[in-house]
């Protein structure tokens, strides 16, 4: 009877699970679409018990196809999105607030005069600055909320309880019922030392949070216990527990040092891995961070991040908002037939990332005509999304002061052969596709529990399983390629003056 892991993807806009086999197929794959809200500008909020109600639903379903294919499933392996905020009552295991979403702004300004006193204290030890969202600091809000009685009444009883995403899935699907926090979600929640896997508690205690809320830290491959029988009947091991970004890594062979990445999802993220070396970050770019790229045995291995919010999801609000497309595959298919230059498109429904952080920054579709197509805004739109990718790369690339020779890419939206095309020609850098690369968050999280188990002997090893990628090699001359680069990359530097400049006259 052929091996398999179970593997739980729980992304922002949606949660999948299925079976990953010994031999790295992916099947019975399900999947069940999330709400999230943005009731107010900077306010982007889901809710904790929907996360967990699909997320338990598709992993029953995933679980009933290996039962089909008769595959012998010996784990579970969990990624989540990162840095996703949830209080709630252990007594009842119901939420007492609605999440607060990595994407929220709403402490933007807060965060920002706490800068000049943290940022060169946090630069060295976390890798990142004070930043635009903060969990710590959602949370200690929520507290201070008299409105927010559930929250407080749970806190007096001590019954409250906080966590990322994997804290709150951990907590609910676990016999255990512990509180704990992996490597790289943690990393991403904005007070994690990265030199020795602790907190940074007097950081943490300048927000306002009780550090006694705070979660036990814990590797990313390690013994979560087993989950509750009655979800599937079986108490099967939960052996891996890691952000959706790290495990895409790991389940797009991006597992040696100055391998790169690419995944699109509701944001793009490029991570550039730097093995064993803890990064020496200098905070000249505020969106270039650094991170736990994964850890296990108490050993933890790093990486540079660079990441806009919203690509998978400004193509989303292109399609069910402004209805100006019918899918994402349309997108694709009239962008083949645009006219490059002759409109301009940038993905920054919550502000950009590059080069600072500016939440004050919107989205912008220019440069319309009478003449203009909607080929052409499709092609724009897929040319934002790729520049964006692009001065991510740069800016990996600069922290790290080590060249590349490829990115592995993987994702939703890397289906769309004119967007990688694009990011091969504005990059300069062929992309490397290899198959099922919308399945590598649920493949790397297999692969991470399994090489634990003895599934697979070593990471190296599962990398062989990837098999022969598509590659899109550059195709833009340099000239055309820095003239493109450099005037996209003005107009993200002249949005973002203008932002500066209303902040300044709302102030006077």
């Amino acid at each position: 009877m052929k091996q398999a892991i179970l593997a739980i993807d729980e992304g922002t806009t949606g949660t999948r699970a299925a079976w990953v086999t010994a031999d790295g197929d992916v099947g019975g794959l399900t999947y069940e679409r999330l709400s999230v809200s943005s009731p107010r500008p900077g306010v982007v909020a889901q809710s904790a018990s929907e996360i967990l109600e699909k997320t338990i639903r598709t992993l029953r379903a995933a679980y009933a196809s290996a039962q089909e294919h008769r595959l012998h499933v010996t784990a579970v392996a969990i990624a989540t999105q990162r840095a996703t905020a949830t209080l709630w009552d252990t007594a009842t295991g119901e939420p007492v607030a609605p999440s607060m979403v990595w994407q929220d702004t709403q402490y933007a300004a807060d965060l920002a005069a706490l800068s000049d006193e943290w940022d060169a204290r946090l630069w060295p030890s976390i890798g990142r600055p004070t930043g635009v969202r903060n969990v710590y600091l959602w949370a200690a809000r929520v507290l201070a909320d008299p409105q927010q009685t559930r929250a407080r009444e749970c806190q007096a009883r001590g019954t409250l309880a906080f966590g990322t995403v994997d804290t709150w899935l951990l907590w609910s699907l676990s016999n255990r019922r512990e509180l704990v926090a992996t490597a790289t979600n943690a990393v991403s929640s904005g007070a994690y030392r990265l030199a020795d896997h602790s907190y940074h508690t007097e950081f943490i205690e300048a927000l306002g949070f009780p550090l006694e809320l705070l979660p036990e830290l814990r590797d990313d491959v390690s013994d979560f216990g087993t989950l509750r029988p009655e979800i599937l009947g079986v108490e099967l091991p939960i052996v891996a527990a890691a952000g959706d970004q790290h495990a895409a890594m790991v389940g797009l062979g991006v597992i040696d040092k100055g391998d790169v990445m690419c995944v699109h999802g509701t944001g793009s993220f490029v991570d550039l891995n730097l093995g064993t070396h803890l990064p020496e970050n200098d905070g000249r770019y505020q969106g270039a961070l650094s991170l736990v790229a994964w850890r296990e045995a108490g050993i933890s291995r790093y990486s540079i991040e660079t990441f806009t919010s919203t690509t998978g999801s400004a193509i989303d609000w292109l399609v069910d908002k402004l209805r100006l497309f019918d899918s994402g595959k349309h997108i694709s298919e009239l962008a083949a037939n645009g006219r490059m230059g002759s409109v301009h498109s940038v993905p920054a429904l919550t502000g950009v990332r590059m080069p600072s952080v500016n939440a004050g920054v919107g989205a912008l579709i220019g440069g319309l005509t009478m003449s203009t197509t909607r080929e052409d805004v499709a092609l724009a739109v897929l040319e934002g999304i790729a520049q964006s990718v692009g001065w991510s790369i740069d800016a990996d690339k600069e922290v790290a002061g080590v060249e590349i020779g490829k990115v592995n890419i993987g994702g939703g939206l890397s289906s769309s052969d004119p967007l990688v095309q694009l990011q091969a020609d504005l990059t300069g850098v062929p992309h490397h596709r290899f198959r099922d690369t919308d399945k590598a968050s649920l493949r790397g999280a297999a692969f991470l529990g399994g090489v634990s188990l003895g599934v697979w002997n070593s990471l190296a090893d599962t990398r062989e399983l990837l098999g022969t990628p598509d590659v899109f090699e550059p195709q833009m001359s340099p000239d055309e390629r820095a003239e493109r680069v450099a005037l996209w990359r003005q107009r993200v530097l002249t949005e973002m003056e203008l932002a500066d400049a209303r902040k300044e006259s709302t102030r006077e």
